[in-house]
């Protein structure tokens, strides 16, 4: 009898082999079917705290908590087979020390079984990558415009326009780099810029790089105002309200449920069916009377 060989996940020093290769494909995902329709295409995916805008209404990522994190983090370990998953490190969990950012990203890697991390800043936290690295965490970093540091960037702001900066973004990336992180995502980076950097994943910086990250929400059309950088490949908002809209009419019209979604048993006491319809507030016989 044959057996199938199991999958196996692609690991961090994998996707850090495709450099220069076939393109890296990368979505984010935050829950379990999303991830397991995700996981059959892309190579890696980002449990990115952009998960506390798009999932729960925040204004920001910087008030998404670590335990939000590793919540979303298991989902989509649990709903996926092959592909690396990557989970964002949340606001104020890594920038006060190098140690405090070890034990956070060991309890994310422990309790989500994730297979790296991600971290946003340059060179200033070079260190903490390293220290992560040298004990066994594999880091992502994220440079260029880190939506954590909005406060201080002044907001959503593309990075690079100005010349005189981008030795700063060179130097962020190959400070990264040499850290050990295995990847570097670029955002919202001018596209001249982020093709002068070698060692990344970009977001919204260039075709020039070596693979692409979307939100999964925004390029599904669910956002109404995406970014520029992303291409919309499908209208799920427009379907959804369709749907949504559809089932109200026919519940208020008594059009849904119809005898295909009922279930139907013997009443002992009468020889009755009684119909029972799931989400119903009572069950009723087909004569009428209600059985509580």
């Amino acid at each position: 009898m044959s057996t199938q060989a199991p999958i196996r996940r692609i690991t961090a020093p994998q996707i850090t082999a495709r450099k220069g290769g076939e393109p890296i494909v990368s979505l984010t995902s935050y829950h379990a079917h999303t991830a397991a329709i995700v996981d059959r295409y892309a190579d890696f995916i980002l449990v990115g705290d952009s998960l506390g805008m798009v999932m729960h209404g925040m204004e920001s990522t910087v008030p998404v908590p670590l335990d939000l994190m590793i919540m979303h983090g298991r989902a989509v370990v649990r709903g996926t087979k092959q592909a690396l998953i990557v989970v964002d490190m949340p606001f104020g969990t890594y920038e006060e020390s190098p140690r405090i950012a070890f034990r956070n990203a060991a309890r994310i890697m422990k309790e989500t079984n994730c297979g790296a991390v991600k971290l946003e800043g340059g060179a200033r936290m070079a260190e903490t990558i390293h220290f992560l690295v040298e004990r066994g965490i594999p880091v992502m970093g994220h440079i260029g415009l880190t939506p954590q540091s909005t406060n201080t960037l002044g907001g959503f702001k593309t990075q690079g326009r100005d010349e005189d900066t981008w030795p700063i973004h060179q130097a962020d990336a190959k400070a990264v780099a040499e850290a050990g992180a295995f990847s570097i995502v670029l955002e919202g980076m001018v596209e001249p810029l982020a093709a002068q950097i070698s060692e990344e994943i970009g977001i919204g910086a260039s075709a020039e790089c070596d693979g692409q990250i979307l939100v999964l929400e925004d390029m599904l059309g669910l956002n109404p105002n995406p970014p520029k950088f992303v291409k919309q490949y499908g209208n799920l908002l427009q379907g959804i309200e369709d749907a949504v809209e559809g089932y109200a009419k026919d519940v208020k019209s008594r059009a849904f449920p119809t005898k295909d979604q009922t279930y139907h048993i013997k009443n002992r006491n009468f020889g009755r069916p009684l119909q029972l319809v799931w989400g119903n507030l009572h069950v009723r016989d087909v004569n009428g009377f209600r059985q509580k």
